[in-house]
């Protein structure tokens, strides 16, 4: 019989800080090789520089409006979501193949990747829970960052000061690709490199997160994760882009195009 471990449980890589259009283009190389192995795969990185990635439906015209990120370089994700203001937080996408068990609903992935994360950091005295979501009155679609919209399941910290909402730490976004969906999502570390952040981060909610590995905790997060596909963690020592750096290369041309950045 076949080993069910072959196909279930989740691959993954931690790569070193690259810029906005390598970051999007490994991504997208990513979820192919997903399809290709028939396997959910995880990409965990850094940006070279503080960058706004937008969501992939977002206008341009509005972020170019925004005074609190002027000056940042833009790149466009071809998820969907709020607008991140990347640099102090650590990134992560999965690719999972629209035929697996995580491809259909979309809530779906991202309960798995919030709930574990939550259950890692309450074992660690952290008080995370997965948000209920806001009604449309709330305006958050209106809203250009992703940090100040709270949608279904995005982990929050509860604090004495932060209200009914609590404060955000983890938010992610999706697009269905050919064959794929692709998720990203941003674990606020610090608050964002901008002049009015107003977003304090896990380690500033939780100092003694600060003494913490932050490898150790990835990777006990996404063994949680591997285990509810029934499967192992394979977390490869190697990072991902420099084995496929000719097609994150081709890829990335694309992400730079001012077309793309301002097809919305």
């Amino acid at each position: 019989m076949p080993d069910a471990s072959a196909t279930s449980g989740l691959i993954a890589w931690w790569d070193e800080p690259a810029p906005g259009p390598e970051n999007m283009a490994a991504d997208e190389v990513l979820a192919a090789e997903a399809v290709a192995l028939d396997r959910p795969l995880v990409r965990i990185y850094g940006w070279s520089e503080p960058t706004v990635s937008l969501g992939g439906f977002q206008r341009l015209a509005d972020a170019r409006a925004a005074t609190v990120i002027a000056g940042l370089p833009l790149v466009r994700r071809p998820s969907g979501g709020g607008a991140i203001v990347h640099g102090t937080d650590l990134t992560y996408a999965v690719a999972v193949p629209r035929s697996h068990a995580w491809g259909g609903d979309p809530q779906v992935l991202y309960d798995v990747f919030h709930e574990s994360l939550a259950a890692e950091l309450r074992e660690r005295g952290v008080a995370a829970l997965r948000h209920p979501g806001r009604d449309r009155a709330a305006g958050d679609d209106e809203r250009l960052l992703c940090f100040d919209r709270r949608a279904r399941g995005d982990l929050v910290v509860q604090t004495a000061a932060g209200g009914t909402d609590g404060d955000k730490i983890l938010g992610s976004a999706q697009r269905r690709l050919r064959g794929a969906v692709l998720q990203h999502g941003s674990l606020l570390l610090e608050p964002p490199p901008i002049p009015t952040a107003t977003h304090p981060g896990l380690l500033r909610l939780h100092p003694p997160a600060a003494a913490w590995d932050l490898r150790q905790l990835v990777v006990a997060w996404l063994t949680r994760v591997a285990a509810e596909s029934g499967g192992p963690l394979d977390s490869h020592a190697a990072a991902y882009a420099p084995a496929r750096a000719r097609l994150i290369a081709d890829a990335a041309a694309r992400f730079r195009e001012a077309a793309w950045l301002g097809r919305r």
